[in-house]
């Protein structure tokens, strides 16, 4: 086992040595089969990286066939296509549940559907995650890995100053404006703040744009349209527009990605931001934000009809490069480190108890990756190992009973919300954004895109 801190950081190095993260040859120098994964984040704090390495040891004890070597892995936009084009992917990695289609498409994602029906619980999977890793005859090019919803995460050390309970999160989006502008005048912080560049701002939009009724593709049998001009988006973006320019309530910095604003937020610069229920294990992981003043109320939704969540989650995939022999070794790690734990109660209390030993948050709000009722079981199997305050992030699940969950748009995802970070960042710095002309264009760039498949 060769410990992850190690090997190479493919977020921050881009390139690496193709010979170093190969995916074709099979075997390793003592004959065993050389499986090399994603581990952690670049910069992730030791602690981390110790369970990780705790974990793949028991894996290797039980396979002693196969020699499993961590590699620092971050799926970035940017960073990924070069990794794809390069080669320099490990053999296992994670991409966001919306990319694999487009993937699966280009042959880029190795075909697994042999490895994943001989798992004992392929049929359990829930069959709207399910399908995003299958194929043309159902063929399957990977295993999902976490399922979660967007939700309203905010600072409950930053709700006390501000002189709002924290026990009392908002539940409508009048009313994250009126805590945003309480924030900011007591604190001083920007009471909210939006994503804006790397594609989450559009990311973010989109949220934003669900949770009010809207969509920003529409599909027609096989084909898709794009619809980012829609009453709902307008609606987001003047809501934008109303805390940063009528409010001032959003601070002086609009330039923000996922682990930037991740970053602000745990250093208690910001009162409320939107992002995945997951998050909490990189807040307090890799931002150092102290537990007690985590907080994850759901996301508002407004009284259209067609509101709703927009959840997402993470596939575990395999190199299209991959031998026969990496393809089944591949397969037994990611049910080992990330699946079984949640339909086999001996695996589960391992990983919980390797995790809290290790100080790793063990109890993170998620959706089913199987079924409500298989996620609660395996949640009772660890109760004595939750660590996530459940008391501060109950507000997720009690809000969320009932509604919808969509998925995010399925066509030239990236490449949409890539073009909708321009408006937000627009309208975020010019208070004379024309918002309708900027959706027009993203109309237009986008769908010819689409178009030309």
């Amino acid at each position: 086992m060769k410990s992850p801190r190690r090997a190479t950081a493919l977020a921050v190095v881009g390139l690496a040595s193709v010979g170093l993260l190969s995916a074709c040859a099979p075997a390793g120098d003592s004959g065993k089969t050389k499986l090399t994964v994603a581990s952690l984040i670049p910069g992730t704090e030791q602690a981390a990286f110790d369970a990780f390495d705790a974990r793949v040891a028991e894996f290797e004890k039980a396979n002693p066939d196969i020699d499993v070597e961590g590699v620092e892995y971050e799926w970035t936009a940017e960073t990924f296509t070069t990794q794809l084009a390069g080669g320099t992917l490990p053999d296992v990695y994670r991409i966001p549940l919306t990319d694999a289609k487009t993937l699966i498409a280009n042959g880029q994602l190795a075909d697994i559907t042999a490895e994943v029906q001989a798992l004992p619980y392929y049929d359990k999977f829930n069959p709207s995650v399910f399908e995003a890793v299958q194929g043309d005859g159902g063929k399957i090019y990977g295993i999902p890995r976490e399922a979660y919803g967007m939700g309203l995460e905010y600072n409950r050390a930053l709700f006390e100053e501000a002189g709002l309970d924290p026990d009392q999160p908002p539940t409508t989006w009048d009313e994250v404006r009126e805590y945003a502008k309480t924030i900011a005048e007591k604190t001083g912080q920007a009471g909210y703040m939006q994503m804006t560049q790397g594609n989450t701002g559009g990311w973010q939009l989109t949220a934003a744009t669900v949770a009010r009724g809207g969509r920003m593709e529409e599909q027609d049998g096989d084909s898709w349209t794009v619809t980012a001009d829609n009453d709902a988006t307008r609606e987001a973006l003047q809501f934008l527009k109303d805390l940063r320019w009528t409010d001032n309530s959003m601070g002086s910095n609009f330039l923000f990605d996922w682990g930037g604003i991740n970053q602000a937020f745990a250093a208690g610069q910001i009162g409320m931001y939107t992002g995945g229920s997951d998050l909490f294990t990189s807040l307090t992981r890799e931002n150092n934000l102290d537990p007690d003043a985590y907080g994850l109320a759901a996301i508002p939704i407004t009284e259209d009809p067609d509101a709703a969540v927009m959840g997402g989650g993470t596939l575990n995939v395999v190199n299209v490069k991959a031998s026969d022999a990496v393809k089944a070794a591949a397969v037994k790690w990611i049910d080992f480190y990330d699946v079984s734990k949640l339909v086999d109660e001996d695996a589960a209390v391992a990983d919980a108890k390797i995790l809290a030993d290790s100080d790793q948050a063990v109890g993170t709000p998620s959706l089913p990756i199987f079924d409500q009722a298989t996620l609660d079981t395996s949640r009772g199997w660890i109760a004595d190992y939750i660590n996530v305050p459940q008391d501060q992030v109950a507000f997720f699940a009690e809000g969320n009973q009932g509604r919808t969950i969509v998925g995010e748009p399925p066509a030239h995802t990236q490449e949409l919300y890539a073009a909708l970070d321009v408006v937000v960042q627009a309208v975020l710095t010019d208070q004379n954004a024309d918002i309708d002309a900027l959706l027009a264009k993203v109309n237009t760039d986008v769908q010819a895109l689409i178009d030309a498949d």
